[in-house]
């Protein structure tokens, strides 16, 4: 079924037969600014038009009560409170994770239902897991009258993905998920939390989303991984400076003049990190003069690093991104999200966007069996109880 808010309700009243609140919860995108987050550093998200919606209404029993519309086994029952235990599903983690989270941090629930559903690509760096925390978070906060902010569930989300989930995330998506606004992007200093959206109103350029349609388990791992590198650099490099608390303290010279000290793998990742900050700040004022072109090289550049110094590009989300480069419509293009999969992000002239996707898939048909899965985003509002945009 084509899923919304009104079916969304109705197919949880026929389950649950109760009244529920209603959420809509957004993917993400990342414009420039990808594995920055974890090391402190500056990302550039928005919140779009793909989404969660969600149904939820207090039980008034000892469980938490879970429907997935969209998966295979879309039932799930935890008995509340925790604590709780995986599912061994994947999906009802990020729920179970949210509500230990809050009872750690002795916020008073009770037992209750969830259905949900949506239009977010599982696994195709959209960040579906940050929309479905931060829509469940958003349900929450309305049922029980828990008055977070939406900084406040950031950090729920975040922490119920390290902690419960086993992801060591940064924060951008949960972020990006509340903070979302239509015709912005949000430059987030990770280590500061503090923002601004900056405009992105051009009406003559859309969003493609090319999907690999790849999903690796290896992305998670990898994930963990790279951010334990980063952390050994971080720690070396303390040594020549005690300041230094993580990669967003290292100047481009201090990891020059210690180079020797890392090895080649810890020295990429470092040298990506820091290359990849300062294209963020670049492309911001890129953004303020309206300059899309110099803004879609910094793309170009950033999708060079991912693959070159940080290694989480693959050979299909090369070709995605190489098809592109002679296409003057094309503004930029680069892999997007964790990587070893998911999509690249390209900014597109929208008045040759067939012609553009017809060239891509072209040149991808040639080298890879599998064909490439578009999606065309617009930049949209954050999570929100449907009716009642939510305060911050």
């Amino acid at each position: 079924m084509h899923l919304n808010s009104k079916n969304i309700e109705e197919e949880f009243r026929n389950r649950f037969d109760s009244e529920p609140v209603v959420v809509e919860s957004p993917a993400r995108v990342n414009l420039i600014g990808e594995h920055t987050d974890y090391n402190d550093g500056f990302v550039l998200p928005a919140a779009i038009d793909k989404k969660i919606i969600l149904a939820m209404a207090p039980n008034g029993l000892n469980s938490i009560r879970m429907f997935a519309v969209d998966m295979d086994h879309p039932y799930f029952e935890a008995k509340f409170p925790g604590p709780f235990q995986k599912s061994g599903r994947g999906w009802p983690d990020y729920i179970l994770g949210v509500v230990d989270q809050l009872e750690k941090r002795s916020f008073s629930i009770g037992g209750f239902d969830c259905l949900f559903g949506g239009d977010i690509p599982i696994g195709a760096g959209l960040s579906s897991s940050a929309a479905l925390e931060g829509g469940i978070l958003t349900g929450l906060n309305e049922l029980f009258s828990l008055d977070l902010s939406t900084l406040e569930m950031a950090k729920v989300g975040q922490q119920a993905e390290n902690q419960f989930v086993g992801v060591q995330c940064g924060i951008m998506d949960q972020f990006a998920n509340l903070h979302g606004m239509e015709n912005s992007v949000i430059r987030l200093d990770c280590r500061s939390l503090e923002y601004s959206h900056y405009p992105f109103k051009r009406e003559d350029i859309c969003i493609l989303l090319c999907d690999t349609k790849i999903r690796r388990e290896l992305a998670s791992s990898e994930y963990n991984v790279r951010r334990q590198q980063c952390e050994e650099g971080a720690s070396i490099l303390r040594e020549f400076d005690p300041s230094i608390r993580n990669l967003r303290d290292v100047s481009h010279s201090l990891l020059e003049n210690y180079r020797d000290k890392l090895s080649g793998v810890v020295y990429n990742r470092c040298r990506y990190v820091l290359d990849e900050n300062q294209r963020v700040l670049d492309a911001c004022n890129h953004l303020l003069a309206d300059e899309i072109e110099p803004f879609g090289e910094l793309m170009y550049r950033s999708h060079e690093g991912l693959r070159d110094l940080y290694e989480v590009s693959c050979r299909e989300l090369d070709l995605l991104v190489e098809s592109t480069i002679e296409l003057d419509e094309v503004y930029g293009s680069r892999m997007m999200g964790g990587g070893f999969g998911g999509c690249t992000i390209n900014l597109v002239d929208e008045h040759a966007l067939d012609r553009v996707k017809e060239h891509i898939r072209k040149e991808y048909k040639k080298k890879v069996e599998t064909t490439v899965e578009f999606y065309v985003a617009k930049i949209g509002e954050g999570a929100a109880l449907i009716g009642k945009k939510q305060m911050g």
